[in-house]
């Protein structure tokens, strides 16, 4: 299947526009993803944390991913 992923803040920068489409298998799972996106986007694996959110609400590593989700890649937050 093919998802789309949203990108935000740093994300952004590091995949170059503000999504990308990444292919995975039926029945991934936030860590899959997570993985895929770190080996095509090396320098995500670089921020401090990040999470994956699925349908406006954050997702854990083992929640299942299907192609009609609406997925987001929310960096780092820092303010003061």
């Amino acid at each position: 299947m093919e998802i789309t992923v949203l990108a935000f803040g740093i994300a952004k920068d590091i995949f170059g526009g503000a999504s990308v489409t990444v292919a995975l298998a039926d029945n991934a799972t936030t860590a899959d993803l997570k993985t895929s996106l770190e080996e095509k986007y090396p320098r995500l694996k670089h921020l401090a944390s990040y999470m994956v959110a699925v349908n406006n609400e954050y997702a854990e590593d083992g929640g299942v991913i299907t192609d009609r989700d609406e997925v987001a890649i929310i960096p780092p937050v820092s303010g003061g």
